[in-house]
């Protein structure tokens, strides 16, 4: 297949394109980094510079056709506090990238057969104990409606010809970035613990799981619309800091408090890490999708051997 992919040199981007070129696929990889073609073990990668929204239709009509198109672009979510100016650029990177790439999905000849567009479980905003499957709706917080927009943008390429996956990805676990390399210190220096009250679920999902998923879905033609990208094991945030205190061999009985953490983060601090978001893969397994890693132990096992 000839896949292109926004996004494709980041934390996510970088593993799902070493997948599909060792399938034998060749990527196309959009980036406003340096261009250059590189081999991969079997397929190659080419990367393109990122083509300008008004002349993304001949882009194109010159680059196609593509078989797939995957959209992983976004700055990104938790590095910087949620400032006006920062939350603008959450919102154009992704609004205004997807709609870019739909423009591409309309103008290439033929049409793409598929675009998976990255979301997120932020999506169904703040649902404490109550079990998440894809028909819930979203919440009415910042991130939950920045998903929501996105989710929208991308929905306008489906087509008879085109269908449109909504990959809404949970904390992805693996120890080379992410959330979890950031969790790894205060762990080993023994003052890790939950945040807040800890009762808040977790959805995750490890990262070679994910990339399995995406690569899943590329030939799995009776599945799209909105896919939960997460293990079929939500925990609490007590018990995800429990188990990577044991894999780790350290203590997780410290909590961070719910102030501490507001007051440190500010707004972004109850959608990251307050927010109880109980999500399961509902049409994935249906569909028949297996995990390889659908327990925190385990995945928490393989990541820390």
């Amino acid at each position: 297949m000839r896949i292109l992919i926004a996004g494709g040199s980041g934390f996510l981007g970088t593993p799902l394109t070493a997948a599909l070129t060792a399938a034998g696929h060749e990527v196309i990889i959009v980036s406003r980094q340096p261009v250059g073609t590189s081999a991969g073990p079997v397929g190659r990668v080419i990367t393109e510079a990122w083509p300008h929204e008004h002349a993304a239709g001949r882009w194109a009509s010159d680059r196609g056709p593509f078989d797939a198109i995957i959209n992983l672009a976004g700055a990104s979510i938790g590095d910087v506090r949620w400032s006006p100016a920062r939350k603008a650029l959450l919102v154009s990177s992704r609004i205004n990238t997807t709609r870019t790439l739909v423009t591409l999905v309309e103008h290439a000849t033929p049409r793409p057969a598929l675009l998976i567009n990255a979301s997120a479980v932020g999506f169904y905003g703040n649902c404490g104990e109550q079990t998440l499957t894809e028909e819930a709706p979203a919440g009415s917080d910042f991130l939950a409606t920045l998903c929501r927009d996105w989710e929208a943008a991308a929905q306008t390429a489906r087509h008879a010809s085109t269908r449109v996956v909504l990959l809404r990805t949970g904390l992805v676990l693996d120890t080379h970035g992410g959330a979890l390399a950031r969790m790894l210190l205060p762990f080993k220096l023994g003052v890790g613990g939950p945040f807040g009250s800890g009762r808040q679920y977790v959805s995750w999902i490890h990262r070679d799981d994910w990339v399995r998923l995406v690569v899943w879905l590329l030939g799995a033609s009776g599945v799209d619309g909105p896919v939960n990208a997460v293990s079929p094991l939500p925990v609490t945030n007590a018990d995800f800091a429990a188990a990577l205190g044991r894999a780790m061999h350290r203590p997780s009985a410290l909590p961070a408090p719910a102030f501490a953490l507001k007051a440190a983060l500010g707004e972004m601090a109850e959608p990251l890490l307050l927010f109880s978001q109980r999500v399961l893969p509902a049409r994935a397994t249906r569909a028949g999708w297996v995990f390889q890693h659908p327990t925190l132990d385990g995945a928490l096992a393989h990541l820390l051997i």
